[in-house]
């Protein structure tokens, strides 16, 4: 049992990792609270004065504001049930024994692991690209008109992109549940003549809960924030603006860093209001 000695050193021992974390998050803040109630426009004429939240009404009453929330929560869903369905589907599949297991489940999870600018340009220049993509010969192939995708269909296809690299993680997570489950309720199941669909239904479904809300959880914090594939793909047209996007528009395009800032302070909000839903809707599996 610990003492109060011993309590006190790991306090002590742990407190330079505590501060420098609150540093590494407050700072950044501090400093975003700041800039937003400023005109600050650092290559014409450099800080302008203290403008309240001038800033913030600017920011929210623009037009591109709305669309932008619109598409990064839509992004955010599409992806969700994307990589939530295929991300069950996989891990049911390698929790099978085949051939070659290892090597097909790194296969599989090897995505997750390329950046993301990589990831938009390969799905860009080697799959989307209408005249010498893979998807184009596969079109003419079959005598169809290829698709252009980032313009036709700009939001499947980013959609796409971002779930073909987040997938990875959700079958990694869901596969770690499913070979967690208890072997002896399936065969149990299977001696009282319970089919495959049932099974899945009554036993597995209900044990992966918790790992779904964890993927659903983790994945929506980071695709809050998405900016590499957009940027590297359709640059913000065709509808596929973000929120971060735009504060990207207005802090390095527009040089206005006030503005971009509380664009900021309102994607910290989105985030904490999608969070919070996601939480009273989902999180209730995390205590079960």
């Amino acid at each position: 049992m610990a003492t109060q000695h011993s309590r006190s050193a790991a306090r002590l021992m742990m407190t330079p990792a505590v501060i420098l974390l609150l540093g590494w998050m407050l700072v950044p803040l501090t400093m975003t609270l700041y800039f937003s109630f400023k005109k600050y426009l650092p290559l014409r004429g450099g800080d302008l004065g203290w403008v309240g939240f001038d800033n913030y009404i600017r920011f929210v009453s623009s037009s591109s504001f709305w669309p932008a929330v619109a598409s990064t929560l839509i992004i955010v869903g599409g992806v969700l049930i994307i990589t939530v369905i295929l991300g069950t589907l996989l891990a049911l599949l390698l929790d099978q024994p085949m051939w070659g297991q290892g090597i097909v489940r790194i296969l599989v999870i090897a995505p997750f692991f390329v950046m993301p600018t990589v990831s938009g340009l390969v799905w860009k220049n080697m799959f989307m690209d209408p005249n010498n993509g893979f998807l184009a010969h596969l079109f003419n192939a079959f005598g169809a008109e290829p698709i252009q995708w980032l313009s036709q269909a700009s939001m499947p296809s980013l959609i796409m992109i971002v779930s073909w690299q987040w997938l990875p993680f959700a079958t990694l997570i869901l596969l770690t549940a499913i070979q967690s489950l208890d072997s002896e309720q399936i065969e149990a199941s299977e001696m009282d003549g319970a089919g495959w669909f049932n099974r899945f239904r009554f036993i597995t479904l209900p044990h992966l809960a918790r790992a779904i809300t964890v993927v659903i959880l983790i994945q929506t914090i980071f695709l809050l924030s998405i900016f590499a594939e957009i940027f590297v793909t359709t640059a913000g047209a065709f509808g596929t603006k973000t929120l971060t996007y735009l504060i990207f528009q207005r802090v390095l395009e527009s040089q206005n860093v006030g503005l971009g800032s509380a664009g900021g302070v309102y994607a910290i909000i989105l985030a904490n209001i999608v969070a919070i839903f996601l939480m009273r809707i989902v999180g209730k599996n995390l205590d079960a």
